[in-house]
């Protein structure tokens, strides 16, 4: 971590384009789900910028994200996705980035949704990311490579300044793909290196994970890293001792039945 660095200050046009990336990675991971199980009972609906997709039960890629910065969702948009999630015998859950439209957040919440949960995206700078990387004693090489390949996470992205999101550096909750000049974008939740088998607790494994991660992204051409985190979680903790800064939070919301 660089102390002389100015923290990374989000404003909304950054906001939007961690959401689009986002919701573009859903879709892809979605489709790519999919076609791995030539099974057509999944689905990817765009709706108001955002994505509403459904993967294979069970799957953390059901959900809504990235609403919130290109318009309100229409009644008829929301209803068709709803429909869409209750013939899969799926919950609707959205994802709702604080930055966003208010409007959209009290539509909701007049259709019934509920607020269950939040969750924190962090970001720091590229150039950070690979000065830390090539810091002497610094975490990374072939162990962290190897265990980044084991690794099942739920959503690892990347941010393109010229085009869409890939997967990047490490298996995403469908595979893996070569990364796209951009910014990497770990989701460290649940099925996060943080909660790997006890055993292997507190031996310095995510931060070897990202740590490789990050001089992966900045060598693809990177700008920004983003990694999302559940607030007050020890992997917020660890990320903020790498350097990340605190961009926004999501809101987490489930249509009620």
């Amino acid at each position: 971590m660089n102390a002389d660095r100015s923290p990374l200050f989000c404003d909304t046009a950054l906001a939007e384009r961690i959401e689009r990336v986002e919701a573009q990675l859903i879709a892809k991971a979605s489709e790519a789900a999919r076609r791995r199980r030539a099974d057509t009972a999944g689905f990817v609906i765009p709706v108001a910028g955002g994505v509403a997709s459904f993967a294979e039960e069970g799957a953390p890629l059901n959900k809504v994200a990235g609403l919130g910065f290109a318009g309100v969702p229409s009644a008829a948009a929301l209803d068709e996705i709803e429909r869409a999630f209750t013939a899969c015998g799926a919950p609707v859950q959205i994802e709702l980035a604080h930055l966003a439209d208010p409007a959209i957040g009290a539509l909701l919440t007049d259709r019934g949704y509920r607020l269950t949960s939040f969750e924190n995206v962090l970001g720091l700078p590229s150039t950070a990311s690979l000065s830390e990387s090539r810091r002497p004693g610094s975490r990374s090489g072939r162990a962290a490579t190897t265990s980044s390949r084991a690794r099942s996470s739920r959503e690892l992205c990347t941010i393109s300044r010229r085009g869409p999101a890939s997967c990047a550096t490490s298996h995403c909750a469908t595979g893996s793909s070569p990364a796209a000049p951009a910014s990497a974008s770990q989701r460290a939740s649940r099925s996060s290196p943080a909660q790997r088998p006890r055993p292997h607790r507190r031996r310095g494994v995510q931060t070897a994970l990202l740590s490789a991660r990050l001089a992966g992204a900045a060598a693809a051409g990177c700008d920004i890293a983003v990694i999302t985190t559940q607030p007050a979680s020890k992997s917020q903790q660890n990320a903020q001792r790498r350097g990340f800064d605190l961009l926004y939070t999501r809101a987490v919301l489930v249509k009620q039945p």
